[in-house]
């Protein structure tokens, strides 16, 4: 596990609806690994719930019935996704919601992972604070990210997470003395009440 917020699995979920605790289950995982500020590996993977999914989730995610009923068992991917994540940390733009997801697949196989969760949306409140909501999409244009391809498809939203992180995180380094930014901090700093964040970062 590194200290340094640059290096942990960048994560995203699409799923046949909002909690795992109502029956909801993943239909694709995509992922990709930053090493040192850079893509070092990817992961992407449909998987077959077990059910049809409904035409919202469909029309929302451009995963249709078809797709999924020749991809394989939810089990057999989280299995190899959870190889995947190894050690590192991880990371979603609003990780609460990929964290139940993941928890609650994982724990459906008996694994676990060691990395503790950090949340892009979460630090971007308290740094893009200027910024006109906090969505994904929003914020790649407001940090003039370029992006080409689909939202709401697993691999391109954790591609985007991926570099709105690093534009996070450029943000934050010019703002402290250390010349990387430790994950510790980014755990603080998701706490933090808005008001108190640049004394929290002069600390550093």
């Amino acid at each position: 596990m590194h200290e340094n917020a640059n290096s942990l699995v960048v994560l995203d979920f699409e799923t046949t609806g909002l909690s795992p605790n109502n029956g909801d289950r993943a239909i694709e995982i995509g992922a990709v690994r930053l090493e040192q500020g850079v893509v070092t590996d990817k992961f992407q993977a449909l998987m077959n719930p077990g059910f049809r999914i409904s035409s919202f989730i469909e029309q929302y995610t451009g995963i249709n019935n078809n797709m999924l009923k020749s991809a394989p068992p939810c089990d057999s991917v989280m299995a190899d996704f959870c190889d995947f994540i190894g050690e590192d940390n991880l990371l979603a733009h609003n990780a609460a919601f990929d964290r139940k997801f993941l928890d609650a697949e994982l724990d459906s196989i008996s694994r676990t992972y060691p990395g503790e969760f950090l949340c892009s949306l979460l630090v971007s409140r308290r740094i893009n604070i200027h910024a006109p909501n906090h969505k994904l999409g929003t914020l790649v244009n407001y940090k003039n990210i370029s992006a080409e391809g689909d939202f709401h498809r697993a691999l391109f939203d954790a591609e985007m997470t991926a570099k709105l992180w690093l534009t996070l995180l450029d943000d934050i380094k010019a703002q402290i003395t250390l010349n990387y930014v430790p994950f510790d901090l980014l755990k603080r700093l998701s706490k933090t009440a808005k008001k108190d964040v640049s004394a929290l970062l002069s600390k550093y």
